[in-house]
């Protein structure tokens, strides 16, 4: 649809959204005149970040006012989401470690949920030229450039011998105080990389990639991943096997021949 249909279905208007992200974020990478600044927490936020949500907010407002917005710079707009409340989760650079320092895998990730359940995903990743999206009740796609867009499907790889796994740094599975388990893990892997951050989590809804798993996340890391990776067929859960999602949480991703056996390594 157009960028001015007037009343846009949830996954299209996601998908306009990730059109405004892109069209502010991508000028930005590498810009001499780029403004960062460090978080609370210490983890950096550059004026690409903040425009980027301001104006996804913005464009919510306008054509969902009744919906909720939980961002990762401006947070829950002061509102405590109810039962059954519609939120949009937005990451607007997930991957700000890497977009200041000019490594392209960074992208915007949104998300609609209808009370727990994620059942809109896109992310959009400028640089890399790349978008992923899915919704409930269909498959999951990408696409490349101008090229066609392509489903998605998980690996059929079913042992973890034969299994690739990507992460994210290890020492986030030490401070977790699972940096065994994490080690056993990629012990019993064949090929092991950390791609990082939502890049992970798309190798694997792609069959690239057959395990994904992170010990410490928020919920806009994952809320627009969970419904990519599933609908390729995949399995999305925490390490500990609930529900991935909530203010801290952790994922594990797989093509799901391979998720008892991760998460049992993973717990054990």
């Amino acid at each position: 649809m157009p960028d001015d249909d007037p009343v846009p279905d949830d996954l299209d208007l996601a998908l306009q959204l990730a059109d405004i992200a892109d069209a502010i974020s991508l000028p930005r990478f590498g810009a001499a005149d780029l403004q960062v600044t460090a978080k609370p927490d210490l983890t950096p936020v550059s004026d690409a970040d903040l425009a980027v949500e301001s104006a996804i907010r913005d464009r919510i407002a306008r054509d969902r006012p009744n919906d909720l917005v939980v961002g990762e710079e401006f947070g829950d707009d002061g509102v405590r989401a109810t039962a059954g409340a519609r939120r949009w989760i937005v990451d607007p650079i997930d991957g700000t470690k890497n977009f200041v320092r000019g490594v392209p895998i960074w992208g915007t990730l949104i998300a609609l949920l209808d009370g727990e359940d994620p059942v809109v995903g896109v992310v959009s990743a400028p640089a890399l030229d790349r978008r992923w999206w899915a919704a409930t009740g269909s498959p999951a796609h990408t696409r490349f450039g101008d090229g066609p867009v392509r489903t998605c499907r998980v690996s059929a790889v079913g042992r973890l011998a034969d299994a690739s796994i990507s992460y994210s740094e290890p020492a986030e599975w030490r401070a977790a105080g699972r940096a065994q388990q994490f080690g056993a893990l990629l012990d019993r892997c064949w090929r092991t990389r950390a791609y990082g951050d939502f890049y992970s989590y798309m190798l694997v809804a792609e069959g690239a990639v057959d395990i994904a798993a992170e010990p410490e996340l928020n919920l806009w890391d994952v809320a627009a991943l969970r419904p990519i990776v599933t609908q390729a067929g995949g399995r999305f859960t925490a390490i500990d096997g609930q529900p991935s999602g909530g203010t801290r949480c952790s994922a594990l991703a797989t093509n799901g021949l391979l998720h008892e056996e991760a998460m049992a390594l993973l717990n054990g």
